[in-house]
């Protein structure tokens, strides 16, 4: 029978005692609105209730991200497949895809001018671009149909951050770059016919942005995985739900209104649910639909340099995380 100094000595013990932490996942991606469910996800309370402490910080630049990834200081990093198969990844990178989050329609792209019509007009021009994005396979694309290759042009490496102010330079034919930063670059053009002479809605599924986990930590902590991507899948159908309340929450961490937020994702990207990203990942005895999208941009990636050898899509994504029961929680 418990007396009252034993249950004070209980009381006292449990208020002395530090809460559980929570699961910590530290996240690095693009300054990009198709990453927008984490932001979501964090607002509405999803990975408090999941238990989970989620640190998502912007970094564009790829090979400081795979270079945190080595590290252990990141777990998780967020890339179109096509980037995150580009140089220096081998088949020894840390790194696999577990999940889909958002598919390019129209938010990468080249912007140009009234000088060139068609991407034959872009044969030996300067044309500037962050290396290995997803707009310079969309150009790839384009110029092959023009029987080019990115060999025929002059390309200039800029920071995607940099476009508006790049683009004021009459010298530089055509950007690869992406959204907000194409509009604002064409809204604040002076140049005669400023327009996107490419875009992935020209070229539909070919820009598919995956969620890429740790494989050691993914190995040690698979259930908290389940628990993000739910929280992920959870936020999409709220966008979907409720998009002026979606862009009113996202708009700040972005330093954008509700309004550019809203101007920038119609039209340009569409984010991926729980069933379309099962449909893209599959199961382990049923591959999705991913790994052909995955040989595809591989090849194209090996052509124009970006990457190095060819990698097996079969080792570089992991079905199971996203048919965890607690996905679907």
């Amino acid at each position: 029978m418990k007396t009252a100094a034993s249950t004070a000595v209980l009381c006292l013990v449990a208020l002395s005692s530090p809460a559980l932490a929570a699961d910590e996942l530290r996240i690095l991606a693009p300054t990009w609105l198709g990453f927008a469910p984490v932001f979501v996800a964090e607002d509405t309370g999803c990975f408090a209730e999941k238990d989970l402490a989620v640190d998502m910080r912007f970094e564009d630049d790829l090979t400081n991200v795979m270079a945190a990834m080595e590290r252990g200081d990141i777990d998780i990093q967020m890339r179109s497949v096509g980037e995150y198969q580009g140089r220096p990844r081998s088949a020894e990178t840390p790194g696999i895809i577990i999940g889909t989050i958002d598919e390019s329609v129209g938010g990468d792209g080249v912007i140009t001018d009234g000088a060139i019509k068609t991407a034959a007009d872009l044969k030996g021009k300067v044309v500037a671009s962050e290396p290995n994005i997803p707009a310079r396979l969309l150009l790839q694309l384009e110029l092959k149909k023009a029987g080019l290759t990115l060999n025929d042009l002059e390309i200039r490496d800029i920071a995607t951050a940099d476009t508006g102010a790049v683009f004021t330079d009459d010298s530089i034919s055509a950007i690869a770059s992406y959204e907000p930063f194409m509009s604002q670059a064409i809204k604040a053009s002076t140049r005669p016919d400023a327009r996107v002479l490419v875009s992935s809605k020209d070229y539909p599924g070919i820009i598919v942005d995956a969620i890429i986990a740790r494989n050691d930590d993914l190995a040690a902590r698979p259930q908290v995985y389940g628990r993000f991507l739910s929280c992920i899948y959870k936020a999409v159908d709220f966008i979907q739900a409720e998009p002026q309340k979606f862009a009113e929450l996202t708009a700040p961490h972005f330093g954008l209104t509700p309004e550019e937020v809203t101007e920038v994702v119609t039209g340009t990207l569409v984010y991926t649910t729980l069933d379309q990203s099962r449909t893209y990942i599959g199961t382990p005895d049923a591959p999705g639909t991913l790994y052909g999208l995955f040989d595809t941009v591989m090849q194209l990636n090996v052509e124009n340099g970006a990457a190095d050898a060819p990698l097996v899509a079969a080792q570089q994504i992991d079905s199971s995380i996203i048919n965890l029961p607690e996905v679907a929680q």
